[in-house]
């Protein structure tokens, strides 16, 4: 039940831009279907800043960093995400290129979630799709927020 393990994780999470869907158990089985799991290792990078691709990540296990390249000194890192976080986010919304890295900082398990699927899943389960944007819009405005209010640019 590696899927049920990453649920668990998200709902767990007590973090500020945590990932709250409002999603009952059956509703996440219904997702499931719909991501694809990976394995990551440490040091791997799995967003590249600068790369375009329409796809968000929920973080089952281990931890990820986000930085940035070409930063003032000091700017570099933004964050560093645990289990049930979500990375990525902006993919979904926009075709722009990803405005940071992210990178393995252990072993990882992740679960994908890419645009088309995401696209499918409106046709056949609007309502499960309209909350998934929901909670990742909400992830995007507190790390908008969070990021203005350190000001760190984010073009």
């Amino acid at each position: 039940m590696e899927f049920d393990k990453l649920v668990q994780a998200i709902q767990t999470l007590n973090a500020e831009d945590a990932f709250r869907a409002r999603l009952s158990a059956d509703q996440w089985r219904a997702v499931a279907p719909y991501l694809t799991r990976h394995d990551i290792r440490a040091g791997d990078l799995l967003i590249k800043q600068g790369d375009t691709d329409r796809t968000m990540y929920f973080l089952a296990e281990g931890s990820l960093q986000v930085f940035i390249t070409g930063g003032p000194p000091g700017s570099n890192r933004i964050a560093i995400l645990r289990a049930g976080s979500v990375v990525g986010e902006p993919g979904l919304f926009s075709d722009a290129p990803r405005l940071a890295n992210v990178e393995a900082m252990t072993p990882c398990a992740v679960w994908a979630l890419r645009g088309p699927r995401l696209e499918e899943m409106s046709q056949r389960s609007p309502a499960l799709a309209l909350e998934l944007l929901r909670a990742a819009g909400g992830v995007m405005a507190v790390r908008m927020r969070a990021n203005i209010a350190r000001q760190i640019p984010f073009s």
